[in-house]
């Protein structure tokens, strides 16, 4: 029987946050955490599969999808402040304890709050996203060159990163099946990509990313002290974040599952139902849930 998948939004200090909702709140939770260009719509087909065992968060982080877009002099875009507003509304909506799923800029967001809160986390689902500078790939080069110098040139180079052809990119490259590839993905994540003031949004990320690589060692010693129970399912042709990204989380965990799956960086858009099956194996081992 196929649950219903609810579409809601939280105001929190003045901001929008969209969230899909589904399954019963009673069951452990799983937050799912969205990288970039995306939005919690990646994980469309993956929430239903899900929400039969699981109560299933998926939100849009502000800039992004559904949820509101301030301007960059309205509000601050940094990984910090995004991780507080997730924070912010699982406590709203009193979950008091979850699996955190990261993609991507997700990880960030993600360690963040583990490290807050670690008696919170009952374990992640890492899907192409790192603690480790040496998962970062040939792209991070227009990260690092921005960070070194946040130039007029260096600006300009980045916003490559946000054109149509790196967004279709991202979703087609490495893909094992690109039948199975729709869209609907990439029209999506360009069309709130093209918003006005959206990519002095992304610059704004973008530059702060370098925040992210400088807490890896505190990230890293987190997973060494709390280990918790950690499912990694990879797409090993990613071409942003590499296997030595996942190799590396691996070998900090004491109780972790590492499946490289057949496909890239969005492998979820082809193995929704293999993930699903993953995430159920490895948690019920785990905690019989």
């Amino acid at each position: 029987m196929s649950i219903a998948v609810q579409y809601k939004k939280m105001n929190m200090d003045g901001i929008e946050v969209f969230f899909r909702e589904a399954g019963n709140p009673r069951n452990p939770a799983i937050i799912l955490l969205h990288g970039f260009p995306s939005s919690s719509h990646m994980f469309r087909e993956l929430i239903p599969l899900l929400a039969d065992r699981y109560y299933v968060i998926a939100p849009d982080y502000p800039g992004y999808g559904n949820s509101s877009m301030p301007s960059v002099d309205q509000f601050s875009y940094t990984f910090e402040h995004l991780s507080l507003i997730i924070e912010q509304l699982i406590q709203r909506l009193c979950i008091p304890r979850y699996i955190l799923y990261c993609h991507d800029y997700g990880g960030p967001v993600g360690f963040r709050i583990a490290v807050r809160h670690p008696e919170r986390v009952l374990g992640f689902v890492i899907q192409n996203a790192v603690a480790h500078a040496a998962g970062l790939g040939q792209p991070f080069d227009l990260f690092k060159a921005l960070w070194a110098d946040p130039s007029p040139e260096n600006k300009t180079a980045f916003a490559a990163l946000v054109d149509v052809e790196f967004t279709k990119k991202q979703y087609a490259f490495g893909a094992c099946n690109p039948f199975l590839i729709s869209p609907d993905g990439y029209v999506m994540d360009q069309y709130f990509l093209d918003r006005p003031g959206n990519a002095a949004v992304q610059l704004a990320l973008g530059y702060d990313y370098r925040h992210n690589v400088e807490q890896y060692p505190e990230w890293q010693q987190y997973l060494r002290s709390y280990q918790p129970p950690t499912l990694i399912a990879w797409g090993r042709n990613d071409f942003i974040f590499t296997l030595e990204g996942a190799y590396a989380l691996a070998r900090e965990l004491t109780c972790v599952e590492l499946v490289l799956l057949c496909g890239g960086h969005f492998v979820l858009e082809e193995a929704s139902y293999t993930i699903s099956a993953l995430i159920k194996s490895f948690f019920c081992r785990v905690y019989g849930f």
